[in-house]
């Protein structure tokens, strides 16, 4: 199953927003509907969304205020500005160079998540290995298999899976919905973990490694991720448990030189305070919703991509 692609002229991407209740695929024709599903998390995930912004420039059809509203949709992921502007490159050429662009950055995609899952599977040592994981890094925040989740994929397909151990992810339980969704569909054993209990179980031992995702990489190996991550390294990091981040190339941005600089965006009260559409607050409750966190490179065993092993 592909997360996102191009089919008969328009994008087609599976609504996250559904899962795990039903899998619906939207077919989405218009930049002002693909900026509504990136914003509503319909599709997210780093990977995809280089995908996303790509097609979606193809959809603006040479509109640059279209292609303007696409880069702005989400600031944090640097793969959505990388994949619309490599896409707005080949404008002056026509629209099937803009196309010809969009699936290639898709095919390339797939490619590098098989290329990280081996990577990563050959850097853990050992077998039986009990994995930690936030978020969702799966098929569903690229095109097909995943970053971190793609190397536990790799890993059980060699035999080599002991148990993923999934955080729930506050506030939208990426983890809960998604991870353990596709865990189960790929025949994975896992757990749910929830978000504050991640640290103690580290502390406690039996997790091997913690493999978690990226939305950006800053120059000197600082990384932004979903919130909680930065938790999970400090309790890694205590424990002395191996914390390695699976991103593509393209989620590396050398134009920011460290953590500091990455703007973190934050999504309202909305999410904290209600979950789909039923209030957990009492009336009136305003909250912070930072929805990822920096890890400092000190705390970063090793970052995997397609082409190499990162030890910041």
């Amino acid at each position: 199953m592909r997360t996102i692609d191009w089919v008969d002229g328009a994008v087609e991407l599976v609504d996250q927003t559904r899962l795990p209740d039903e899998c619906v695929t939207l077919r989405v024709e218009t930049v002002d509907e693909l900026v509504g599903a990136i914003r509503r998390l319909s599709v997210r995930g780093a990977p995809a969304l280089g995908v996303a912004g790509a097609l979606g420039v193809v959809l603006a059809r040479g509109d640059q205020d279209a292609v303007a509203r696409l880069r702005a949709a989400r600031p944090t992921a640097v793969n959505l500005a990388w994949g619309v502007d490599r896409a707005a490159a080949r404008i002056p050429e026509g629209p099937e160079a803009v196309l010809e662009t969009a699936l290639r950055i898709r095919d390339d995609d797939i490619a590098a998540c098989h290329a990280m899952g081996e990577r990563g599977a050959e850097l853990l040592e050992g077998d039986r290995l009990r994995i930690m994981t936030v978020c969702n890094t799966g098929g569903l925040a690229c095109v097909e298999r995943g970053t971190a989740l793609g190397v536990a994929q790799t890993l059980h397909e060699r035999g080599r899976l002991a148990e993923v151990l999934a955080l729930e992810t506050r506030p939208l339980l990426q983890g809960a919905r998604l991870t353990a969704w596709e865990l189960a569909r790929m025949g994975a054993p896992h757990r749910l973990v929830t978000d504050g209990a991640g640290p103690y179980l580290l502390a406690r031992g039996g997790v091997d490694a913690v493999l978690i995702g990226a939305d950006r990489i800053a120059a000197n190996g600082d990384t932004a991720n979903k919130i909680g991550s930065y938790a999970l390294a400090l309790g890694a990091e205590r424990a002395g448990v191996p914390f390695i981040v699976v991103a593509p190339e393209s989620t590396i941005d050398p134009a920011t030189p460290s953590g500091e600089h990455i703007e973190i965006e934050d999504r309202g009260a909305d999410e904290i305070v209600a979950f789909r559409g039923t209030r957990v607050a009492p009336e009136g409750t305003d909250a912070l919703n930072p929805a990822f966190d920096v890890t400092p490179h000190d705390l970063i065993t090793a970052i995997v991509t397609e082409e190499r092993v990162i030890r910041p």
